[in-house]
């Protein structure tokens, strides 16, 4: 009789083919929406404690904890980011409008270095900053409208996946093939590195810009407030972080002559703001994952080329989350078959012996 069921192995590995082809055109059709994706994840991450205590303890339903959510991330963190792309935007529209009332600074700048050094840098200078200017404002619009996008996208995943709650972590536990420890292992290593990606890079800043806006009110330097905000941005960016921001000004008033304003602010930078990034990073180390300088810098580097902005945290997150899978793989599968081919030695060897 003809043997007509076909091989298990071979039906397998066809399912999933289709499966993996089928997958890789939805990615590469969604892929704009990636990055609201990935800041949902973050955000329903970050706020399960809160929605589980939430329904446990005065029995809320999901869409009003969903919308609690949206309203406070908007307020604590979608808000100060509006503030500083709007004062950014003012800068540069008043560069564009206004430009010999804007750059006039950078205008006597070039006239003490012209006088003291003998070095011309004002009309190579005014010309690449008014070109520099006018296509940061198209960026800036550009960029504005995506993350506006972006956002809208990121509170629809989210408040789906509020609604969704228990049933996709239940899914989650049945579709992938991991074991249940495994899982509750990702699970931990997932909020750990989620805590200290979204929350650690933030407060940083936070802190930062404050310590700033200190020192720059104290010198009585030129709108305190926006190179405060802008100092804690740069906090972001490994290796050069604060200065990026507060050693231009530092040069800036000591080439005007204000000679203790500038050393000031140097040694500020320096001794305080130095500090206090080891030691907030000391301090956040006891409580959430150390994440190593090598991915900040390389997660950084990828988020900033694919995600723009919100690079600087969406990048590390991405290579934490790929480093846990890793690890899992290894536990469930090559640890095991490490440790049977080792213990295959030792049966090995003790015959030999006898």
């Amino acid at each position: 009789m003809e043997n007509n069921r076909q091989d298990p192995h071979l039906n397998r590995y066809i399912l999933l083919g289709i499966i993996t082809i089928l997958s890789s055109f939805l990615m590469w059709s969604l892929i704009e929406f990636f990055t609201a994706f990935l800041a949902a994840i973050m955000f329903y991450v970050l706020s399960k404690p809160t929605i589980d205590w939430l329904i446990s303890r005065y029995r809320w339903s999901k869409a009003a904890i969903a919308s609690l959510v949206i309203v406070v991330s908007f307020f604590i963190i979608l808000l100060p980011l509006g503030l500083f792309a709007t004062m950014l935007y003012s800068k540069i529209a008043t560069v564009i409008q206004h430009p010999d009332t804007a750059l006039k600074p950078f205008k006597h700048l070039g006239e003490v270095v012209e006088q003291k050094y003998h070095i011309n840098v004002i009309n190579t200078s005014i010309g690449s900053i008014k070109e520099i200017s006018t296509k940061l404002f198209s960026s800036v619009i550009n960029t504005s409208f995506d993350f506006f996008t972006t956002i809208s996208m990121m509170y629809f995943f989210l408040y789906f996946m509020i609604g969704a709650s228990g049933r996709m972590e239940a899914a989650l536990m049945l579709f992938l093939p991991f074991k249940r420890s495994q899982m509750k292992l990702f699970g931990e290593e997932l909020k750990t590195q989620t805590i200290s990606n979204a929350v650690g890079v933030p407060l940083i800043a936070v802190v930062h810009g404050l310590l700033a806006f200190t020192i720059y009110l104290i010198v009585k330097a030129d709108d305190p407030g926006f190179w405060a905000v802008a100092t804690g941005f740069a906090s972001i960016i490994p290796l050069v972080g604060t200065s990026l921001i507060w050693m231009p000004i530092a040069v800036y008033l000591l080439i005007q002559g204000q000679i203790w304003q500038g050393l000031v602010i140097i040694g500020w930078g320096v001794v305080i703001i130095g500090t206090s990034d080891n030691l907030i990073r000391f301090l956040l180390a006891k409580k959430i994952a150390n994440i190593h300088p090598i991915i900040t810098v390389l997660g950084v580097i990828l988020g900033l080329k694919y995600f723009g902005l919100t690079g600087l945290i969406f990048g590390p997150l991405i290579i934490s989350y790929v480093l846990i899978l890793l690890k899992i793989y290894y536990i469930e599968f090559q640890r095991p078959a490490a440790l049977a081919r080792m213990n295959q030695r030792i049966r090995d060897n003790a015959k030999n012996k006898h």
